[in-house]
């Protein structure tokens, strides 16, 4: 609002709440860091759960940094930017979420400091770009190598990313599967690999114990079959995968059809019944056994499906459909027409199996399945919902490790090398970016000081002891481990993919920048939006006033 000859000129809506300047900046920064605040205590082995209710009373349990986030409603438009932090660590790389959005939060803590020393944040945002730029180059020459036949390394990964989740107690049978599964799914290139972990499937099922988790190499179904006279278990089954329905299909235009005599009805009904009977003698002319439809079947025809001795299922998800063609080998037909022999997939058994109180479809037994499902057992929804998680995140993590090729060790021991290089670094470059990479080398080495505090350790103590450690030529793999203190981490089998610590930096220093260079915020005033109103009182809707 600015004043013209003494009377005010409203250049913003009334109601507009407006902070310029370092009042913008210092908002900003506190509600990023808040977020930081609030999944600091979940990193590590040993840290903390956090109990999520929402509006409707469900309830979730997780130390799961992404599913803290999506699970707040965040309103503050800084804290909504530190939320994207995680969701695009999460996306990367699977794993790293908590790491990613506390060292973004300590970048923003610690640029207050230095805007209190009246550093211009653009000079701080400079430095933190060389800072993030160097991190990265310095990441990639402490990674060692990583082989796809390295079996126990992945195993290792795989448990690193599970540990301090509800599954930990059987982390070493589910690692193994998660293994398993992603180097069946993984597709060799002219550069390497590809390990799209969309083509592994996870069903969860509460009920028996986490051990009892299992690898089908094939897809399971969450759906039964649809007719009571089908066979339950078909061996050696010929899967014809469908994209279309197995029914009278409608007109496309309007059409009215005369019927004046009950023979008119008959002969009608005939020629739908001849129709429907037809589509399923085309079917079983293939050879097929078991049919997998993402359309309906009607019920006519489930009941010649029947007679046939034909398994089939309807409504299948698209990605369902897709994971079955790469499983069993098969096409999926969209016109009955096309539909050979050629076109079907194989699997030495499809079963209709009861899990808990649902049925589901397990076609398993596929020569070499590109597609395959973990079945996730627990003792109660929540620690399911819980072990999935982590089953999801160590499946990220692994097919990270395969497709870069490359792994750090954890438990801290990178944090503390980047922050010492970073600050050597710092001291060649001069000027005040120096103070912003020094900056940035603080900001990193939160990540240990965080995993000691989560661990009930004097952090002040570890990270003195760990920086000087660091210092001698053998100390680049020594780290915190929450229950011995300072070890190898090496030695421990404590690894990580370096995607999980590129992608972190990358993530959070961007995220870090964007809010430091914001000196300006306006936000408009919230309306107020009346609900839509029913009908009258006469039973007619009223449409305006």
């Amino acid at each position: 609002m600015s004043a013209l000859g003494g009377k005010p000129v409203l250049v913003l809506p009334e109601g507009t709440r407006r902070l310029i300047g370092r009042d913008a900046q210092r908002m900003n920064i506190l509600a990023a860091r808040v977020i930081g605040e609030a999944v600091r205590t979940t990193l590590g082995p040993r840290g903390m759960d956090k109990m999520l209710v929402d509006s409707l009373g469900d309830v979730v349990i997780t130390n799961d940094g992404v599913t803290i986030l999506k699970e707040m409603e965040v309103e503050h438009p800084a804290a909504k930017m530190m939320v994207e932090v995680a969701k695009t660590q999460d996306e990367q790389v699977g794993d790293g979420t908590t790491t990613a959005v506390v060292i973004a939060g300590e970048l923003l803590h610690e640029a207050e400091r230095l805007l209190d020393q009246s550093i211009h944040p653009t000079v701080i945002a400079g430095g933190y770009r060389l800072a993030a730029e160097k991190a990265q180059q310095i990441l990639e020459s402490i990674a060692e190598p990583l082989k796809i036949s390295d079996d126990e390394i992945l195993k290792k990964i795989a448990m690193t990313a599970m540990s301090g989740k509800k599954a930990e107690g059987s982390r070493e049978k589910l690692a193994d599967l998660v293994v398993k599964a992603v180097k069946q799914i993984v597709d060799k290139t002219d550069g390497g690999y590809i390990a799209d972990i969309d083509y592994i499937g996870v069903e969860k099922k509460p009920g028996e114990s986490t051990e009892d988790s299992k690898l089908i190499h094939g897809v399971i179904l969450d759906k039964e079959r649809v007719h009571p006279g089908m066979p339950k278990r078909v061996k050696n089954a010929k899967i014809a995968l469908l994209d279309c329905a197995l029914e009278i299909e409608k007109t496309e235009t309007d059409a009215e059809i005369r019927i004046t005599s009950p023979d008119q009805l008959k002969a009608f009904m005939n020629e739908e019944e001849s129709i429907l009977k037809g589509m399923v003698d085309k079917i079983a002319a293939t050879g097929a056994n078991v049919i997998i439809c993402q359309k309906g079947i009607d019920d006519l025809a489930q009941h010649y499906l029947a007679k046939a001795g034909i398994y089939a299922v309807r409504r299948a998800k698209k990605s369902d459909m897709e994971k079955l063609a790469r499983a069993t080998g098969g096409k999926v037909v969209t016109n009955l027409d096309d539909l050979t022999a050629n076109d079907l997939g194989y699997a030495s058994l499809v079963e209709e199996r009861k899990i808990g109180d649902d049925k589901m479809t397990f076609v398993e037994g596929c020569k070499d399945p590109k597609a395959v499902s973990i079945l996730v057992r627990g003792g109660t929804e929540h620690v399911v919902d819980e072990v999935e998680r982590a089953v999801h995140d160590a499946l990220c993590v692994v097919g990270a490790a395969i497709e870069d090729g490359k792994y750090v060790v954890g438990g801290g021991a990178p944090e503390i090398e980047l922050a010492k290089q970073l600050r050597e670094y710092s001291e060649t470059v001069g000027g005040r970016e120096a103070l912003a990479i020094n900056a940035f080398a603080n900001a990193v080495e939160s990540i240990p000081r965080t995993l000691a505090e989560n661990a009930g350790l004097d952090s002040i103590d570890i990270l003195v002891e760990l920086r000087a450690k660091h210092e001698k030529p053998d100390g680049k793999y020594l780290g915190i481990d929450a229950y011995k203190g300072i070890v190898d981490m090496c030695k421990e089998g404590v690894i990580e993919p370096l995607r999980s610590k590129t992608q972190a930096i990358k993530s959070a220093s961007e995220a870090a920048i964007m809010i430091l260079r914001i000196d300006d915020v306006i936000a408009a005033s919230k309306r107020e939006i009346s609900p839509p109103r029913g009908p009258s009182k006469e039973g007619e809707e009223e449409i305006g006033e």
